[in-house]
């Protein structure tokens, strides 16, 4: 049947249209000499005003569809990982004894109970159960992604059932999948069907630790330490004091004590030294603490690589200095450093020997060899670096993924770099009126900030617990660099353990960020001193920390004409990863003409390619995104234009991050809303009686209505624009004849 909905003002609208229009054919019709042929013109007319008139007015055509079947009952129960959670209380109706049970186990016995028979008597209605949310049967790294989703169940049953008279859900309401739930109760509303949710499980979250995340990073230097973060959120009501394992498969382990406090999230790391190469699978663990209910989420594997590097340094310095000397003793005994020395000696001129070069590297594919510049108490005037040189050392920093590591000295020769490309990259503010800095009388210590105690770079001992009687213990310093403080986004890790400016303590070790690479600014000459009773050992140890931190991104996959780096090192499902890419030449320059391809390959099997862009600014760089949707081992293969060597492999760790956990608390509240937008009622586990009640209470299920737009149908418009075209050329042809 056809059904129009006018509002008053589109009904007068329409109606005093038709009159004028009829009126109009009318007095048409009687002027006309050929009445017969203008009669057929006006009737098209007005049935043309007529379609329009009934479009302004939205009709629609209804047909209702009578139900032969039963009255249905469908019973949803969800079947999701979170409810195996043991916090649910049985209620008399379903057991004797009030015990605690999983919510899967009350959902079971409320299943099996005699509860649902009342509906069914005399066939007045017919009762239907299924799950949803069950966990996934693929192969476990993959069934990471299986959720909870309330909305689809509601949707798909709306779309197979046509004579449903109500709605029972059993949940906890804790959903992570798929749209939210009140689109699927505002459907049921509209449908005349009411939902009674029942919420099971306890609001408040069970006693436990959770070890949320363990940030490893994805390579480290064999024979060196890696610092491994992780994350413990606990819900106990009370402090605990535990110890976190680190174990790798042969069963060599490091431990670590910590306090977590109660009903908070402890942030900490723990390190561990890497002894061979290639990967290895680590296990990180807490112990199961007293009055815990789930042990199941108190440890985490990852995969970490071992690799021994060849990390190349260059340092340029003027005076050969003491902290100078000792730096080039350490570095060129360090087996993983390639070292270079550019000695710009104000009488002497440039240095010679073992691990020295003659002249700033005039090419950029030279200078691009280098991983870590250390720019000591040099700066751009006659007979040492230019401003072009400086601009050369900038873009290697932030397109190449280089560090570099100021270390200023009496000279004040780093005041000239502030009118250079390199000012941007200093993450201090130095003080102007005193450029050859500040010297002491007596030696001053260097304490180390909240930053500074949790970074591996200040980390001189072989545990977080003995680091800082180390720093208390080292020699202090005579001379230190005139810092004003730290600019913006920089991080400082130690300042001056006696002297403080308008600013608050004197900056002297302060890391920032630059484009690709990282910048270090030390800001005293005296780390030599370090060495005293104790020899090269934290000297040795401080500096080799530094040039492989400085050098980590730049070196996480290379090959001989593509170096790739990514971030976030160990992305989760639904994250984003961007990719850097360096690419050369075969003569080894930064290469200007030409594409990076990247292939990749996902944990299960899909393959796709991205064409990395080119920034146009910077020296052979490339970038790109992808999206990762699964956890596990993203292999990648990065291949240059025209490159005949191998292409360059890597490999991304996806976490498997488990979005259905257990031992969450339930969200009533959803379930609440649920209910209250599709006009129905929240049932608690202690009113399942009043169910029944609820549910014969109810009518007799509305016959289903299925309504077709005409208003917007194409088939109405085409039928207009005949209905106009075969009138138009009616006039014609009246006119001609």
């Amino acid at each position: 049947m056809l059904h129009l909905s006018p509002t008053p003002l589109t009904l007068w609208i329409g109606i005093i249209a038709l009159i004028l229009v009829g009126a109009l054919s009318l007095i048409s019709w009687k002027r006309s000499p050929h009445r017969g042929r203008t009669a057929a013109l006006e009737c098209l007319r007005f049935l043309s005003a007529l379609t329009v008139v009934l479009m302004l007015w939205q009709p629609e055509w209804l047909t209702t569809i009578h139900p032969d079947s039963k009255p249905q009952i469908a019973i949803l129960w969800d079947d999701s990982k979170s409810m195996t959670t043991v916090d649910a209380t049985l209620p008399p109706v379903l057991s004797e004894k009030s015990e605690v049970v999983s919510r899967a186990d009350w959902v079971k016995k409320a299943l099996a109970s005699d509860l649902w028979k009342p509906l069914e008597a005399k066939g007045a209605n017919e009762i239907t159960a299924s799950s949803f949310s069950s966990p996934s049967t693929l192969n476990s790294q993959l069934s990471t992604s299986s959720g909870t989703d309330l909305e689809a169940p509601l949707t798909d049953l709306l779309a197979k059932q046509t004579n449903l008279r109500a709605v029972v859900i059993l949940s906890d309401g804790d959903y992570n999948l798929g749209q939210p739930p009140v689109a699927a109760a505002q459907k049921l509303r509209l449908r005349g069907i009411p939902l009674f949710p029942i919420p099971v499980g306890s609001k408040v979250r069970l006693p436990d630790l959770d070890l949320l995340s363990v940030t490893a990073p994805t390579y480290g230097i064999v024979g060196e330490n890696v610092q491994i973060p992780f994350t413990i959120r606990s819900s106990l009501d009370r402090q605990v004091r535990t110890i976190v394992r680190l174990r790798d498969e042969s069963g060599r382990e490091r431990t670590k004590d910590i306090v977590i406090p109660p009903h908070a999230e402890t942030y900490d790391s723990i390190l561990w030294r890497l002894e061979k190469e290639g990967s290895s699978t680590l296990e990180l663990s807490i112990p199961v603490a007293d009055g815990e209910l789930v042990a199941t989420n108190n440890s985490r594997k990852f995969t970490i690589a071992g690799r021994p590097e060849k990390i190349r340094v260059l340092v340029i310095e003027t005076l050969p200095r003491w902290e100078y000397r000792f730096l080039r003793n350490a570095l060129s005994r360090d087996p993983g450093v390639e070292l270079s020395c550019l000695l710009f000696h104000p009488t002497l001129g440039p240095g010679e020997g073992n691990d020295y070069i003659k002249e700033f590297p005039s090419k950029i594919e030279d200078l691009a060899k280098y991983d870590v510049i250390f720019l000591g108490d040099v700066g751009v005037g006659a007979d040492q670096l230019t401003k072009e040189q400086c601009e050369l050392i900038r873009g290697l920093v932030e397109n190449q993924a280089s560090g570099l590591i100021f270390m200023p000295g009496s000279q004040g020769n780093e005041f000239s770099l502030l009118d250079t490309g390199l000012s941007d990259l200093m993450p201090v503010i130095l003080d102007y009126e005193n450029p050859r800095g500040v010297a002491e009388s007596v030696p001053s210590p260097l304490t180390l900030t909240t930053e500074g105690r949790a970074s591996l770079l200040t980390m001189l001992g072989n545990n977080e617990e003995e680091n800082p009687e180390i720093w208390r213990r080292l020699p202090g310093f005579y001379w230190h660099a005139p810092v004003v403080k730290a600019k913006g986004g920089a991080e400082v890790l130690a300042v001056h353990g006696n002297r403080r400016g308008k600013y608050g303590p004197v900056p002297l070790l302060v890391t920032k960020p630059a484009g690709s690479g990282k910048v270090l600014f030390m800001g005293i000459d005296s780390a030599w001193r370090w060495r005293r009773g104790v020899e090269d050992l934290y000297h040795y140890r401080f500096w080799g920390q530094v040039a492989r931190w400085m050098s980590y991104q730049r070196n996480m996959a290379a090959g001989q004409r593509v170096r790739l780096f990514f971030n976030p090192e160990r992305p989760e499902p639904g994250a984003s990863v961007t990719l850097n890419a360096n690419a050369f030449d075969p003569n080894g320059a930064p290469l200007k003409e030409g594409t990076v391809a990247v292939d990749l390959t996902a944990p299960d099997g899909r393959t796709q390619r991205i064409e990395l862009q080119k920034n146009d600014t910077a020296w052979g760089a490339f970038s790109g995104r992808f999206k990762v949707d699964l956890p596990g081992p993203w292999k990648l293969r990065a291949t240059a234009t025209g490159a005949e060597d191998k292409p360059l492999e890597a490999t991304i760790l996806v976490q498997g991050v488990e979005i259905e956990k257990v031992g969450q608390p339930a969200r009533p509240e959803v379930l609440e809303e649920m209910a209250k937008v599709s006009r129905g009622r929240v049932i608690q586990p202690a009113q399942l009686a009043d169910l029944i009640q609820e549910i014969n209470a109810l009518p007799a299920p509305r016959p289903l209505e299925n309504r077709i737009p005409l208003w917007s149908h194409w088939a109405t418009i085409a039928a207009l624009v005949t209905l106009l075209g075969v009138f138009w050329v009616g006039r014609k042809l009246n006119g001609a004849f």
